[in-house]
């Protein structure tokens, strides 16, 4: 909560602020704590922040945690979802959700092709049959994506060098939806929590802007390990091919794009 005003301060008035919190535990109890649900209430209550929509990222290859409740006893089911709350400064901030349409699935390709009988549900919907291909669907806010990238250059690099890779990164799928939904080609995209750089990463391979920082050294030394080469063909596919909204430009990382010093 500290951050909290100069996050807001720094934000043009139709920028977005994108927390990912995963939930935690009562120590020594198997009951949930309400510490993500008590952060966006305070952020929007006391700080003035507006609650644009809340996403929730589901990671199916998430550890069975915490073991006592889900291992041993067995009376806990594993903690697989964790909160993305997309905060703004102002009511309208910007974005497109056009960029992150997704392909159809086989049964929409199915109705574009062959027509829909217009119907009326039970719930009483009229479903009329003006189906056209509008690019893609829709995504929902139920962000399913793995973050098991035990064989990516980040890791081997971390190995080859001896730096102890950071303990909590999260996919570059993730941030890579929110950048392609809520920032234009000029914005400025900082992660003042950075880690191992993930946001930069992304943002720097999609040709934008970006400024990263941390307080701990050493997630920093082995951050720099993301920026030696840009994506190929392979790694941009892994990270965008599931969205089929507006192209962005591969960017090759420049000789003078450097993560930033932790603060002091």
């Amino acid at each position: 909560m500290g951050f909290a005003p100069q996050i807001r301060r720094v934000l043009k008035d139709d920028g977005s602020f994108v927390l990912n919190v995963g939930g935690s535990w009562t120590p020594g109890q198997p009951t949930r704590s309400l510490c993500h649900f008590e952060i966006v209430l305070r952020l929007v209550k006391e700080m003035g922040f507006f609650l644009a929509q809340e996403f929730y990222w589901y990671n199916p290859a998430k550890l069975p945690v915490p073991a006592e409740w889900v291992n041993v006893r067995k009376i806990r089911v594993k903690d697989s979802v964790e909160c993305v709350w997309w905060l703004s400064r102002a009511p309208y901030p910007r974005a497109n959700k056009q960029a992150v349409l997704q392909p159809y699935s086989a049964d929409m390709k199915r109705l574009l092709q062959k027509g829909y009988r217009a119907t009326t549900r039970p719930s009483g919907h009229v479903i009329t049959a003006k189906f056209t291909d509008r690019g893609g669907s829709i995504p929902g806010n139920l962000l399913s994506m793995g973050n098991n990238d035990a064989t990516g250059h980040y890791l081997a690099r971390c190995r080859a060098e001896g730096v102890k890779p950071h303990p909590a990164r999260f996919p570059p799928q993730l941030p890579a939806f929110f950048v392609r939904m809520l920032c234009g080609d000029e914005s400025v995209i900082f992660d003042p929590f950075a880690g191992s750089c993930t946001t930069g990463e992304v943002a720097e391979n999609m040709g934008r802007y970006w400024i990263c920082c941390d307080l701990e050294p050493l997630y920093l030394r082995g951050a720099k390990f993301r920026f030696e080469e840009p994506w190929d063909e392979d790694r941009r596919n892994q990270i965008l091919g599931d969205l089929v909204g507006a192209d962005d430009g591969l960017s090759a990382c420049s000789d003078t794009a450097q993560t930033s010093l932790p603060l002091k």
